[in-house]
């Protein structure tokens, strides 16, 4: 990462504050990282890898220096406990001093044994349901109650263009998605009055450690097939659409789910 790659004319959400959950790896890393290009104040929230967390918020902090007050700091939570959601916004605010103005829930999971309905385990559908559906209602309500109000206030939840794609082994995970994609519409009209936008981003197979997790070099092979584009999206795909959201030149699309995935869907 260079800092010399950004300028002042650049740094549209320069001094705003954003928490991204998810992001010690994979898409939620790469959101944070392109947001602090933006000159955003990151909370880099993680469940278990703390290192990884921490490797995130130092490669923030080291690239772009905000007069030697951190940039990005790490919180532990696990975004289905509703505790631990507020210790998200309560320690933005205690470390920024400001309210927060972005809420990014990228944290998710996903059963990588891939099993039909039929074969799912009570286990697994609540797990999954839990993470990816709870977590992004408990954000959310966190986030309706407590982002900055009269402008600049965005809450861009993560979904999956498997609500659209409906492949056999995702029965679970999609209905998870598909619910958070029926909040959100409800959610940015429940939130008129406030400038505070609600909008989902819904990726496509991207190449990350969770997407290869269980999965077939045959199934590899087929979802590159599948995309017009030929290859597998990257996080580098997904981190700019979210930070336009992130913006005030995102301020007209409210409400809407941005299926991000090369024409896979």
């Amino acid at each position: 990462m260079d800092a010399s790659r950004t300028n002042p004319s650049s740094l549209s959400l320069l001094d705003r504050v954003a928490i991204v959950t998810g992001s010690s790896r994979g898409i939620g890393k790469a959101i944070a990282v392109h947001l602090a290009t933006l000159g955003a104040k990151l909370v880099i929230n993680y469940s278990s890898n703390r290192d990884q967390a921490q490797l995130v918020a130092q490669e923030i902090n080291s690239s772009f220096p905000h007069n030697h007050s951190p940039r990005a700091i790490t919180v532990q939570a696990n975004v289905s406990d509703p505790a631990h959601v507020k210790s998200l916004f309560d320690e933005a605010e205690t470390v920024f001093g400001s309210p927060v103005h972005v809420l990014v829930n990228s944290a998710g999971v996903v059963d990588s044994k891939y099993p039909s309905i039929a074969n799912t385990s009570l286990e697994d559908f609540d797990l999954t349901f839990s993470v990816n559906t709870r977590g992004a209602f408990l954000c959310s309500k966190e986030a309706a109650n407590r982002l900055k109000r009269g402008g600049g206030g965005r809450i861009i939840l993560v979904s999956s263009s498997m609500v659209g794609g409906l492949k056999p082994g995702f029965g679970a995970y999609a209905a998870s998605k598909a619910a958070v994609e029926t909040m959100v519409k409800i959610l940015a009209k429940e939130l008129k009055g406030t400038g505070i936008t609600a909008n989902c981003v819904a990726p496509g197979p991207i190449a990350t450690e969770m997407f290869f997790s269980g999965r077939s070099e045959e199934l590899i092979r087929k979802n590159i097939e599948e995309c017009p584009l030929g290859r597998l999206g990257e996080t580098k795909d997904i981190a700019p659409v979210v930070g336009f959201l992130a913006t005030d030149a995102s301020e007209w699309i409210n409400g809407q789910v941005i299926r991000a995935n090369g024409g896979y869907v």
